[in-house]
């Protein structure tokens, strides 16, 4: 079962920055690990553990392909000129395109990005793959994957045949980041650049961004004095606006 991470192809939205007329400006904003990145991952390798397949890296644009070679991946692909896109669905585009040319890939792992939430189920849009999202652990057996995820109070344990597309949630921050020794190591592992010419598309903006403002509130009351006369104000406020 050959298994594809991708990792590194959301943008740092500490970098972005809001104009005076409100729009937002990604130009300085690079790919970087999301905090879901290193759940991701550790799903991938538990899938490509229990299977005894390929394990291959995926990244786009200035995405630093040895983030993950230097956490075992013994591969890499990064499709070098992928710009910088609002567009979610060009984005996954970008991201498909890379994973036809991997070729015979059984199943995809990615971040279930907050920030990006229609990457994932585009991409399995695209690929005509069934997509589950929000899941905290993965693994194979029995030449399926065995997925578990939070659903309320309860865990909810799924088997799901390939190909897919999992979406892994960010469950904590990464336990141990690698060393001098493994980042030296990453710089020796198998690294593929692709540009967009050799995956045969294009990618443009579609989104047009024309602003953004906080969503209107209403006006915060205070109801002090006397506590028992607060709290009729409080309760009748309540009432009025169909709360109780």
């Amino acid at each position: 079962m050959k298994t594809v991470i991708a990792y590194k192809w959301a943008r740092d939205g500490e970098r972005a920055a809001v104009r005076e007329d409100g729009s937002v400006d990604w130009r300085n904003a690079k790919m970087t690990a999301g905090e879901d990145d290193p759940a991701a991952l550790s799903a991938a390798k538990a899938i490509a553990a229990a299977t005894g397949g390929a394990l291959v890296g995926l990244t786009i644009g200035d995405g630093d392909a040895s983030w993950a070679l230097a956490r075992g991946v013994e591969q890499s692909v990064s499709v070098t000129d992928a710009p910088t896109l609002t567009d979610n669905a060009q984005t996954a585009a970008v991201l498909a395109a890379a994973v036809r040319a991997i070729g015979n890939v059984d199943v995809i792992v990615i971040g279930d990005s907050e920030q990006h939430p229609g990457v994932p189920v585009t991409l399995a849009g695209l690929l005509g793959w069934p997509a589950v999202v929000g899941i905290d652990s993965a693994t194979a057996r029995d030449g399926r994957l065995e997925i578990v995820r939070k659903v309320g109070d309860d865990h909810q344990v799924l088997s799901l045949a390939t190909p897919a597309v999992l979406g892994v949630a960010a469950l904590s921050a990464e336990e141990s980041a690698p060393g001098m020794k493994e980042l030296l190591a990453a710089r020796k592992r198998p690294l593929t650049k692709m540009t967009l010419a050799d995956l045969g598309i294009t990618v443009a903006d579609a989104v047009s961004n024309r602003g953004s403002h906080l969503p209107a509130t209403k006006p915060v009351r205070v109801f002090d004095g006397d506590p028992t006369l607060a709290a009729e104000q409080l309760v009748g406020a309540l009432r009025a606006d169909g709360a109780l």
